[in-house]
């Protein structure tokens, strides 16, 4: 988190780490002296406590979800419009091309994204592209005028 810029968002996900509870105070303190968001995966009970700056959910909890996120994970139309229906601002499409952090799963396209980001767009969400968005890929996908792009741990050094 030291090198992102101030105004970025960080997604704690760590769904199964030991000290998970401990691991986000320390990432709401952080992000707050550094100008960050910070949103608290899967667990809303648990981002308010802290005092995070949102909740995101995965898409296998946004069908049963119990707190209105402020973003959601999404890997086709369903999980869009579902994330529209509890209420989401924004949905993280992915993957967008082929990632380290899924070797072996195929990416969603240019063509599949932007179908995606036209459908997430009709019902009003913002969309950040996410899954082997590095430079090149952000020059690509440019045209298509996502609202920025995620990247899972290259920036956390």
């Amino acid at each position: 988190m030291q090198r992102l810029p101030a105004g970025s968002g960080v997604v704690l996900r760590h769904y199964r780490s030991a000290g998970r509870e401990a691991l986000a105070q320390a990432m709401v303190q952080l992000a707050r002296q550094r100008g960050l968001y910070l949103l608290l995966a899967g667990d809303g009970a648990m981002a308010r406590r802290l005092g995070a700056d949102g909740l995101h959910l995965p898409e296998n909890l946004l069908r049963r979800a119990l707190w209105r996120p402020d973003t959601a994970a999404a890997h086709g139309a369903a999980a869009i419009v579902a994330a529209w229906r509890v209420g989401a601002r924004a949905v993280f499409i992915s993957p967008v091309f082929a990632t380290a952090s899924h070797p072996g799963a195929p990416g969603l396209g240019m063509l599949r994204f932007a179908a995606l980001l036209r459908l997430a767009r009709r019902h009003g969400l913002k969309v950040y592209a996410l899954g082997g968005v590095d430079g090149q890929a952000q020059r690509r996908l440019a045209p298509l005028k996502p609202d920025g792009h995620g990247g899972i741990g290259r920036y956390l050094g």
